[in-house]
């Protein structure tokens, strides 16, 4: 406790002393769970209810299996197996037709190598559930470009969801140079055996590898990649190309949107498979929503922080108010042994509304490896968990918040 007072204390006296200094962020506490020690790679992670019961389970990409943990028990099922004769990579799931229970899309035949032949490269395929989400399910093929890597389903109207498919390469792309990476929405049929109408959002990045997606009237999907972060908006008149945000150029291989009381917070990990967390702030005049939705020309950048310079492989970023401050926090980890001979996953905690001065917490001390991480109210206790897939360590855990 004395330090964090002599941290504020030099805060105040570096900022002025017009204002007292925001209160200090509890402690953060989490209990860990193991629910699978047997992970493959853990490629990629989703949160839904899978059953109807109300409750959030966890599904997961594996490596040659798609599986969801049922929410108490965590008793895990497969979806489906063996689907492509490559790696499993991708998985997206939400309730699109208000049915309470979420659809399932996912990407496998992960080879990034190939980046020309969509037969050896690549996979886009839909989900039909069975009566008993238990048993195994169907999957519908979609068209798909090469080196199909991460997706979204996003609400466009009040019923109405894309399916933003994100590929690592452009077609036919050498060492990130080449053709665009182009990103497809696909809109659902009312049936998903019909063909699937798809619009290209955009083709101006090269090697991405990210994207996030902020709600709203006006959705906006955060794409990081070679070139930076761009943002890409859907308006009333559809998909719109993606813009570069002022501040954003340096490379980036995760990114996740939040704010900070009334600035804005993006999170990224840089480059992509990097070794720097840096946190991005923001005012409304800086914010990509702004930005595509009124054009405005933008001269004042996001200003960047640097929260940490030790990862080695960082993979994996989620933002939230895990700690009930009003304003997000940054949870992110990596995949290899650092200097240090360690992998694991850290909280860091803004302890002013400026997003200059950050606190690190070590969530996971050397037995997280982690590919994948999500934040949810798995408990329904109103406190966000975390939730992480670990490739090395082969495990899928949850961080219980017990943060009081």
């Amino acid at each position: 406790m004395k330090r964090n007072a002599l941290l504020f204390i030099c805060l105040t006296a570096f900022m002025g002393c017009s204002s007292p200094p925001p209160p200090l962020p509890p402690q953060p506490q989490f209990e860990e769970q193991v629910l699978d020690e047997e992970v493959a790679i853990g490629y990629g992670l989703a949160i839904g209810d899978v059953d109807g019961d109300n409750k959030p389970d966890i599904l997961l990409a594996d490596k040659k299996e798609f599986a969801w943990y049922r929410n108490g028990d965590w008793q895990r099922f497969v979806i489906y197996k063996d689907l492509t004769t490559r790696d499993n990579v991708a998985i997206a799931a939400r309730d699109i037709d208000g049915d309470g229970m979420v659809e399932i899309a996912v990407g496998a035949m992960w080879n990034p190598g190939e980046t020309s032949d969509s037969e050896q490269s690549g996979s886009v395929h839909y989900l039909i559930r069975p009566e008993d989400p238990t048993q195994a399910w169907e999957a519908v093929q979609l068209p798909h470009e090469p080196t199909t890597h991460r997706m979204h389903w996003v609400q466009t109207s009040e019923d109405s969801f894309d399916l933003v498919v994100l590929p690592l390469h452009g077609r036919g792309n050498q060492g990130g140079e080449g053709e665009g990476v182009k990103v497809y929405a696909y809109s659902k049929p009312d049936n998903p055996y019909d063909e699937w109408p798809m619009a290209l959002i955009d083709e101006s990045m090269h090697m991405t590898h990210n994207f996030d997606l902020l709600e709203g009237d006006t959705p906006v999907l955060y794409i990081a990649g070679k070139e930076g972060i761009r943002a890409a908006a859907y308006t009333e008149d559809g998909w719109q190309a993606a813009n570069p945000i002022p501040g954003l150029s340096n490379g980036a291989g995760e990114v996740r949107k939040g704010t900070l009381g009334a600035s804005s917070l993006i999170a990224a990990i840089e480059p992509m498979h990097g070794t720097t967390l840096a946190a991005y702030i923001g005012n409304e005049m800086t914010s990509a929503l702004t930005f595509q939705t009124l054009n405005v020309p933008v001269d004042v950048p996001y200003s960047r922080v640097v929260l940490d310079s030790t990862y080695t492989q960082g993979h994996a970023v989620a933002v939230g108010d895990l700690l009930d401050m009003g304003m997000d926090q940054i949870v992110a980890g990596w995949r290899n042994p650092n200097a240090a001979d360690k992998v694991g996953v850290k909280l860091y905690v803004p302890t002013d509304a400026s997003g200059q001065a950050w606190q690190t917490f070590l969530i996971d001390d050397n037995t997280m490896a982690v590919e994948d991480l999500k934040l949810a109210d798995l408990n329904d206790d109103g406190k966000l968990d975390i939730i992480a897939a670990g490739r090395a360590t082969n495990n899928l855990k949850v961080y219980w918040n017990r943060t009081e």
